[in-house]
């Protein structure tokens, strides 16, 4: 397979259960590559606007595909943003994995994982508007973006913990508690800007926090 045929396989597997059903998933390089121009400018439509004002009509003329073609694989506006939710999600979690290393120790993990998605904020800044969005108009879709996230770092904190760096018992709450860290240092110092740290600065400070915490020793 081709990088290009692997990189429109891929569309499909952040969206498939996010909005699009069963019967218009599409089952061709071009058909992908159509969902992902859509996906592409759903993004830059629901992130400069927002979901009450973006229309599917301006979403295709971004995409540069026919109005018509919006319905061969999406029923409305909210299938396409329940969609980019279920993408944007799923590219969260990639670009995480592909900073990470089988040498890398627990703690170092967590370093590599916020330092990824912080990047990728920097390039995707319309992730925290469209996120933040789906509270209102997809709960469910908000809710499954912060537990995937949450689990997976307390799968993080568990194995971290078997071996035995991590101090044992951690799970759910610490875990949403680094997620919920790192949800808003991102905000302050990527998506807001006028901080003199980037993303690995960023990352270093939150990862000597989770090593030596808070009180004086």
């Amino acid at each position: 397979m081709s990088n290009t045929q692997g990189a429109a396989t891929k569309v499909v597997s952040g969206v498939a259960q996010a909005g699009v059903s069963d019967t218009k998933v599409p089952r061709t390089d071009r058909g992908r590559r159509t969902l992902r121009k859509l996906l592409d400018a759903a993004a830059e439509e629901f992130g400069e606007k927002g979901f009450h004002e973006a229309s599917v009509s301006s979403i295709t003329r971004r995409a540069g595909i026919a109005l018509g073609s919006f319905y061969t694989y999406f029923d409305s506006k909210d299938a396409l943003f329940r969609a980019l939710v279920g993408d944007m999600s799923e590219k969260v979690r990639t670009s995480a994995r592909s900073a990470l290393s089988d040498g890398m120790g627990p703690l170092e993990i967590e370093r590599a994982a916020l330092a990824a998605f912080l990047r990728f904020a920097a390039e995707h800044k319309e992730i925290y508007r469209i996120i933040d969005e789906a509270e209102f108009v997809d709960p469910a879709s908000y809710r499954e973006h912060y537990e995937t996230i949450a689990a997976r770092i307390a799968d993080r904190l568990r194995a971290g913990a078997d071996k035995g760096e991590f101090r044992d018992g951690l799970g759910e709450l610490e875990a949403w508690a680094i997620m919920g860290m790192n949800v808003f240092v991102g905000l302050r110092y990527i998506v807001w800007g006028g901080a003199d740290m980037g993303p690995d600065e960023v990352a270093a400070g939150v990862n000597r926090l989770l090593a030596e915490g808070v009180l004086r020793r």
